[in-house]
């Protein structure tokens, strides 16, 4: 019996969600825009520190009209990958109101790695790394600058967010066992 991690994949439309699971899970790459509609998902196993863990990745659209949707989806999140895209400035400035949504749709211990993606474009990029950085640090989450196309740092990020999501849960269970927390 294995651990199910739910980590969901939010930001912006176009920002590379879609592609980092598809990186991350499927080891494939594709060079094609194709816009999510509503929600997918996928699943990977894992082995943290010997122990067989199965990451559960919902891809959500980041179009207005299913923003929505996909709150019904934050029910059960542990782990969040929050991305924008280095070459738009726009999605960057997106962080702010992705951020308000998740404090008011997911559990108030869900974890968050935040994931600045297409950081091979340097020649198009308009957010600096510093900035990423910044607000990461502002909101507590570790931050990861990331390329699909050339499989920079996906890896490193999801396994962040899954040690992330351990330790939290270790914690609630130390919680739970010296009754500090009452079940729901």
């Amino acid at each position: 019996c294995q651990a199910t991690y739910k980590v969901l994949v939010l930001g912006d439309s176009n920002v590379g969600k879609t592609c980092i699971v598809h990186r991350y899970c499927d080891e494939k790459y594709y060079d094609t825009y194709i816009s999510t509609i509503g929600i997918d998902f996928k699943q990977k196993i894992i082995y943290l520190d010997g122990t067989p863990v199965k990451m559960q990745i919902w891809d959500t659209a980041g179009q207005e009209r299913f923003r929505t949707l996909t709150t019904a989806y934050y029910r059960g999140a542990m782990g969040i990958l929050l991305m924008y895209d280095v070459t738009s400035l726009d999605s960057f400035n997106s962080l702010p109101y992705w951020l308000q949504n998740i404090k008011e749709n997911a559990s108030p211990d869900v974890v968050k790695v935040l994931a600045g993606n297409k950081c091979d474009s340097e020649h198009q990029r308009t957010v600096d790394s510093e900035i990423g950085q910044k607000i990461a640090e502002n909101f507590d989450m570790p931050f990861y600058e990331v390329s699909c196309k050339q499989d920079v740092n996906i890896e490193q990020a999801f396994l962040t967010l899954a040690r992330l999501i351990r330790d939290q849960r270790s914690k609630q269970g130390a919680l739970m066992d010296s009754g500090q927390v009452e079940e729901e």
